[in-house]
């Protein structure tokens, strides 16, 4: 499909054509199934540097031991940590106990919906705010992590360095150019599962590429 546009019209129809391809081809994963603040923060938490398919029996367990914040704060921490076992980055665990906490101190159980405010809890970065933010309570937040750097850089062109000070830069202000206003969570989540199972690291299916019209990297 051959599109000719530029500008909020192109940003606008990426955003169109991703959602669309998401629901209709994404993964059924448990974690997509709500937008309760706590599961999907969970499940951010838990997918950091691990596979999916590694994710998915600790979460479902994780959640149904401790289904809210409250009784996530209520727990030991070396029984957290216990449920925790084999998932790897116990880091996470501890900053996530620690987190609920807070949460349950500062803000009643309920996690805010701010991304500004969501960082301010251990363990929650910009990426993490974001997801949280946008997925959960549909505010208009970007995120970037590996598998959208590339492929926001692909769809752009970027070839700055994504580690580096400038490619972060320069990719975090292209996400939130792109992030609509309408239906943000379903848009981070599409570039997520796209870079995950499309555009791939190697051997990207770009027949298969709801967003080829668009992406620079296409027409090298």
């Amino acid at each position: 499909m051959t599109k000719r546009l530029d500008g909020s019209d192109r940003d606008g129809a990426i955003a169109r054509d991703l959602c669309a391809w998401f629901q209709a081809s994404a993964r059924d994963l448990p974690w997509r199934r709500t937008r309760d603040p706590y599961a999907v923060w969970l499940s951010e938490i838990m997918l950091q540097q691990t596979r999916v398919e590694t994710v998915v029996p600790y979460y479902e367990r994780f959640l149904e031991r401790y289904p809210d914040a409250g009784s996530l704060a209520r727990a030991e921490v070396d029984e957290v940590l216990a449920m925790w076992s084999g998932l790897g980055y116990y880091r996470r665990a501890r900053e996530l106990h620690a987190a609920a906490r807070e949460v349950v101190e500062r803000y009643g159980g309920k996690l805010p919906s701010e991304a500004s405010e969501l960082k301010k809890l251990p363990g929650i970065g910009a990426y993490t705010a974001g997801a949280i933010a946008s997925i959960a309570f549909g505010r208009s937040e970007a995120l970037v992590d590996g598998n959208v750097a590339r492929v926001l850089s692909r769809i752009e062109g970027i070839d700055a360095d994504v580690k580096s000070a400038a490619g972060s830069k320069k990719l975090w202000a292209t996400a939130m150019r792109l992030v609509p206003a309408q239906n943000p969570g379903m848009f981070n989540e599409s570039l997520m599962e796209l870079g995950a199972t499309v555009c791939t690291p190697r051997d990207p299916a770009c027949g298969a590429c709801p967003v080829r019209w668009a992406c620079e990297a296409a027409r090298t």
